[in-house]
């Protein structure tokens, strides 16, 4: 029998290599069935200096970087799914050609709520992932298994307080100021329609493009910023 938690510190390592900067293991109970009952969930930022143009307006190269930060995640988690392979466990890579969203914006098997489950972060006012690294100016995927590997601690509360920064600033008051916490569905926190509305206006203003990116939210939020402190340009 394998020592699963030396197995999991492998793992993890190995997914840091290739480009992982946050990554934890949580229990997938409620969200998937079948035998793959171990979570795998990883993430990577936007790069800073993107998110501070964002807190102006959407641009070209977030749109850019959205969908290559994606590719790399895709990359990511297939590399982790074969390593687990490789060592005699089945392992299911959940790429972008796996996820599809209905018209409600659901997806058969969500990342956040897997990465809540793995100690990742908790879901903040803005409905995104919150980080204490990052804030919400990550990009997640993740990976389902059967190898047995020691769950972390989740994170079933909401660490955003009294703060309503990201609620004060959304362009279409689409953030309904509610603190989430294991069962606050996703209508509490949201209005999907408003939001997606108000992304949609932003990004065709100020990139000529017609898709529902905006990223004010997650720019504006203390956490992100404090990153962003962190991460300043040489010479400043």
């Amino acid at each position: 029998m394998p020592d699963l938690f030396l197995l999991k510190d492998e793992l993890l390592r190995f997914l840091a290599e290739k480009g992982a900067r946050l990554s934890g293991v949580g229990n997938p109970e409620g969200i998937t069935d079948g035998a793959l009952k171990t979570g795998i969930c990883v993430a990577v930022p936007v790069p800073p200096h993107i998110v501070r143009d964002l807190v102006t307006a959407p641009t070209k190269e977030y749109y850019d970087a959205y969908f290559a930060m994606n590719a790399a995640l895709d990359a990511i988690v297939s590399y982790g799914a074969t390593w687990l392979q490789e060592r005699g466990y089945r392992a299911i890579a959940n790429t972008t050609d796996r996820v599809y969203k209905d018209e409600n914006w659901c997806t058969p098997i969500p990342h956040k709520t897997p990465a809540t489950r793995a100690g990742l972060g908790w879901i903040g006012k803005s409905c995104l992932l919150a980080t204490e690294q990052y804030g919400s100016a990550v990009r997640l995927s993740g990976l389902l298994t059967d190898a047995p590997l020691p769950f972390d601690a989740p994170v079933n509360k909401s660490r955003c307080g009294s703060c309503m920064v990201c609620v004060s600033r959304c362009p279409g008051h689409a953030l309904r100021g509610a603190l989430w916490e294991v069962g606050v569905s996703r209508e509490q926190l949201l209005d999907k329609e408003a939001c997606k509305q108000s992304q949609l206006r932003r990004m065709k203003g100020a990139t000529g493009i017609e898709t529902d990116l905006c990223g004010l939210c997650f720019a504006v939020c203390p956490y992100t910023q404090r990153y962003l402190k962190h991460t300043l340009p040489h010479g400043q």
